[in-house]
């Protein structure tokens, strides 16, 4: 079972996917992107093709290994997301191959279902309220939302406070059965984000996701002293080797390893094995595509400390296209009262139709993230 080839398609809204066919004729299809970066990581992914076109299409782990270490400069979003897409595609093969989901060859199913989140906005806080109210009549029975737009690394307390009343008016609006994920995005420094933590947590959030950085990680202690909700962080964090001192540090309480980012599916299934010896939970990061929830869900599903998932579906992003655009059968994530069952399907457990990939892949795109300053002109965190 040799790879014969590899193809790429960059798609609306931000995405880009990649099929890899054997010379048996089987396909495996992976979601390789970092969001703004498409033709970079497309590019990155032709390179790696030279280690892979004529390969036994089994063999994920030394594959990996030769992706990894075979160039002297490793690691970063750029290189290991070609990889990500390239791991998913083979597990998909391999499943496909044996007739079973990729989590049957991982140690097999832990649970039945899986939770996942929504994403919420608006600009004011009755509007976000009024977005809660209808992700709980969806059957959501969590969402993650912003913490707060762009920030100074002193800021006023008249943002903290317009920040704060965004959360209380979903909490009034919701009450505290909804779980609330707070997102900072990275967006706002140490100073403010001790600020912001202390005046959150009467709201009991679910957790607080990037207080600071990922080059900041060191300062998630003095972070973790002056709250007691949930820290998670790891979408910009890449292979085990990243996430080994974030999670030894002992601030972090879940971590979000990203299955197009970090490595892909078994080197995120090592990640969260190291996590579950130091008793720290996972929420695998996935504002992207189908491809990337299907491997975040065969993770899932085999993984006794995964304990929520995040999807894309009607995100601010997905202008152009959304979530299930691209399947063939646009049942196989169903949500049901928050929860998307256990994929029963071989490899990733989703059938990509290909006309409409091709279709889009003929508009393309050249998706950017939003460039954001503050008062003064200097440039701040997005």
């Amino acid at each position: 079972m040799k790879i014969r080839s590899v193809e790429l398609f960059t798609v609306e809204p931000r995405w880009l996917f990649l099929k890899v066919t054997t010379d048996d004729g089987l396909t495996g299809w992976g979601e390789p992107i970092v969001e703004g970066r498409a033709a970079t990581v497309k590019t990155a992914v032709e390179e790696l093709a030279d280690y892979l076109i004529g390969k036994e299409a089994g063999n994920i782990e030394d594959l990996w290994q030769v992706m990894y270490r075979g160039g002297f400069y490793r690691g970063g979003p750029i290189l290991t997301s070609a990889m990500s897409g390239i791991e998913q595609a083979l597990w998909d093969i391999k499943g496909k191959r044996f007739g079973v989901p990729v989590y049957e060859l991982l140690g097999g199913a832990v649970r039945d279902k899986v939770r996942v989140y929504a994403w919420i906005g608006g600009d004011k806080p009755a509007e976000t309220a009024n977005a809660a109210r209808e992700k709980i009549a969806a059957g959501y029975t969590a969402v993650k939302m912003n913490g707060t737009s762009e920030m100074e690394w002193i800021d006023t307390h008249a943002k903290i406070d317009a920040a704060v009343a965004n959360i209380a008016a979903v909490r009034e609006a919701v009450g505290y059965e909804l779980g609330i994920g707070i997102d900072f995005h990275g967006r706002v420094h140490k100073s403010m984000a001790k600020v912001l933590m202390k005046e959150l947590e009467p709201y009991k959030p679910m957790f607080i996701e990037e207080p600071v950085l990922p080059e900041n990680n060191e300062a998630l202690l003095e972070l973790a002293r002056v709250t007691t909700v949930p820290i998670a962080t790891g979408e910009r964090m890449f292979t085990r080797w990243d996430f080994k001192h974030a999670i030894a540090g002992g601030a972090v309480d879940i971590i979000q390893p990203d299955l197009s980012h970090a490595g892909g599916i078994w080197e995120v299934r090592k990640i969260a094995a190291m996590a579950e010896a130091y008793d720290v939970s996972v929420a695998p990061h996935c504002p992207l595509g189908p491809i990337a929830l299907a491997a975040s869900l065969q993770l899932d599903f085999c993984t006794p400390n995964a304990f929520i998932q995040e999807q894309s579906l009607g995100i601010h992003y997905n202008q152009g296209s959304d979530l299930l655009d691209y399947l063939a059968d646009k049942t196989v994530f169903e949500y049901e009262d928050g929860y998307v069952r256990r994929l029963e399907g071989p490899g990733l457990g989703i059938e990509i139709n290909e006309e409409k990939v091709r279709e889009m892949a003929a508009i393309g795109h050249r998706w950017r993230n939003p460039i954001w300053r503050n008062k003064d002109g200097s440039l701040s965190e997005w």
